[in-house]
């Protein structure tokens, strides 16, 4: 069994903060952290390894201080670790980040093949949930969403069935290998690292792919190949809060305060 799991390092939500001025993220000092939909994907991975032996290579696609997700994984008992960083790469929306996914995947398929890729649902930076999707499209891949769990994996006869929750119900549904499947957060409860992987985690230093390791067209990088681009960002005003105030007394006092309050607004509202 090899699986393939895509890892992106994002900040920290919970310490996030907006600039008044740019209506623009601040990330500065911010804390970055894998993103917890891809942690609970690279588990579901873990758990078929330890169950059915095999590799688990997790890739990612970032800025070079994005290795340290990765060492992270590696620290949880990943095997191989593939950071996807160029300057061309910058600025790539959902489709060009899939592109250069894609095409990374084809490249490690080419030397050892891959009977599954595991994703996050979505990114909870952007929650466009558009990055699976399109890498499975690119690579011709059956997709299962939404995934619960792996309930089975058969690699002799080819095929995977995983449990997909959807409003209101669960599917079974059962895929050809190989197959591409997003995981939702809190699917399984994510494992404490070991000692030896801790330890070989921090000696570890992951592969670096750029556009030259790549089989990737300029055209199709970064800002070239984006479609979507940004106009504008703001902040949505808080709304005023409601003034409430508490009427005492007794069940006929109250009743007429009440009364003497709100005729005055109704003859306002009827002007």
């Amino acid at each position: 069994m090899h699986a393939v799991v895509l890892l992106k390092q994002v900040p920290d939500t919970a310490e996030v903060r907006i600039d008044p001025k740019t209506n623009t993220l601040i990330r500065e000092g911010v804390p970055s952290i894998i993103n917890p939909y891809d942690a609970h994907a690279l588990e579901e991975a873990l758990r078929l390894k330890d169950k059915y032996g095999g590799k688990v290579t997790v890739v990612s696609m970032g800025p070079p201080q994005a290795a340290e997700a990765l060492k992270k994984a590696i620290s949880y008992g990943a095997d191989r670790a593939i950071l996807l960083t160029d300057r061309k790469f910058a600025g790539s929306d959902t489709l060009a980040t899939s592109y250069v996914l894609a095409k990374a995947i084809e490249k490690i398929a080419s030397a050892e093949p891959v009977d599954l890729v595991f994703a996050g649902k979505q990114a909870i930076d952007g929650d466009t949930a558009q990055v699976g999707p399109g890498v499975a499209a690119r690579l011709n891949m059956a997709l299962i969403t939404y995934i619960e769990r792996v309930e089975e994996f058969n690699p002799v006869e080819g095929y995977v069935v995983a449990v997909r929750k959807i409003e209101g119900r669960k599917e079974y549904v059962r895929a050809k290998l190989p197959a591409l499947l997003t995981a939702l957060k809190g699917i399984n409860e994510i494992r404490y690292a070991t000692m030896p992987d801790m330890i070989r985690a921090a000696r570890y230093q992951p592969e670096v792919w750029g556009k030259e390791q790549l089989d990737v067209e300029e055209a199709f990088l970064g800002l070239k190949g984006s479609p979507t681009q940004v106009w504008k960002s703001f902040v949505p005003q808080a709304k005023a809060r409601a003034k409430v105030e508490m009427l005492t007394g007794s069940p006929q006092e109250v009743a007429k305060a009440l009364v003497e309050k709100l005729v005055p607004l109704t003859l306002v509202a009827n002007k």
